[in-house]
């Protein structure tokens, strides 16, 4: 386990020490499961990534993700966060594109304008919950909860319960109650809760919203790209932008815990299947090695 070089970044960051952060940890293949959890636990971030190798397997890289909960086959920042890291120190064409192997499949990454997208996995819409089932998790009233649209379990890689709130001071009050949550993932599943209003802190910004996922060990995540690829695909299956087809829909996450974020996202359909693009920065802030 010596000498793997790591690397700190912030993803869906407007300046330094914003948005999520990430470590990408390098030359990983000779470490355990054990190990990269042990690691991820001790840099204590939603989520670490490990490249299993510098060199393309298939024309992309295999990467594994783990949060302090365990392993995961897919997140959104970790995805962009590796793909900048590999573009940066890894690619010495610094191509406009990389792929990444991950547990969910293959993950292309491309970068417009300094801006790193990512195309995820077409999303899976499930079930629907009733505002009776759902509201005591969160801590809220049902009249807080948005009936225009519904709740509804979507996934382009990582399950996630999207739930529409009517208002900005809705989405501030929620509050995971333990009591209610812990036997809702008992009988469904590891998800994670997305909740969102179209009222916003900023003018210029189009979705305030905010993810919370203690069963993975991250009580509330700064910035989520996966959930906000299944917020993506939401909306574009219910026209909650008033069309289908929308480009670069500013969302802002992660205002509560202090780690301002900006992700945009893009959604439409083509031959009867839903396209999912979430964006973001990267910012390097760090690096040293894993002794």
């Amino acid at each position: 386990m010596n000498g793997h070089p790591f690397y700190i970044a912030d993803v869906f960051a407007e300046k330094k020490y914003t948005g999520n952060q990430l470590a990408v940890i390098r030359n990983a293949s000779d470490l355990s499961s054990d190990d990269m959890l042990s690691i991820t636990r001790e840099m204590n971030y939603s989520e670490s990534t490990f490249i299993l190798s510098d060199h393309p397997r298939d024309g992309g890289y295999d990467v594994r993700i783990f949060t302090p909960g365990g392993e995961v086959p897919f997140a959104g920042h970790p995805t962009l966060g590796t793909a900048a890291l590999i573009r940066k120190k890894i690619c010495p064409e610094n191509p406009g594109e990389v792929i990444l192997n991950l547990k969910a499949g293959r993950i292309p990454v491309s970068v417009e304008n300094d801006v790193f997208w990512m195309e995820q996995l077409p999303p899976v819409f499930g079930d629907t919950y009733a505002p009776s089932e759902i509201a005591p998790i969160l801590g809220i009233d049902e009249e807080e909860i948005e009936t225009s649209f519904p709740i509804q379990w979507v996934s382009t890689g990582l399950a996630t319960v999207i739930v529409p709130l009517r208002n900005l001071d809705a989405v501030k009050k929620v509050s995971i109650q333990m009591q209610d949550y812990v036997p809702f993932i008992d009988k469904h599943e590891k998800v994670l809760f997305l909740v969102f209003a179209r009222e916003t802190l900023f003018d210029k910004n189009n979705i305030h919203d905010r993810v919370l996922a203690p069963c993975h060990g991250v009580a509330e995540d700064p910035a989520t790209g996966s959930a906000n690829g299944c917020l993506t695909g939401y909306l574009v299956n219910h026209r909650c932008m008033g069309q289908e087809d929308f480009h670069e829909v500013r969302v802002e996450q992660g205002y509560e815990i202090n780690r301002p974020s900006l992700l945009l996202l893009s959604g439409y359909r083509k031959d009867d299947e839903i396209k999912v693009h979430v964006g973001g920065n990267v910012i390097f802030t760090a690096e040293g090695t894993l002794f």
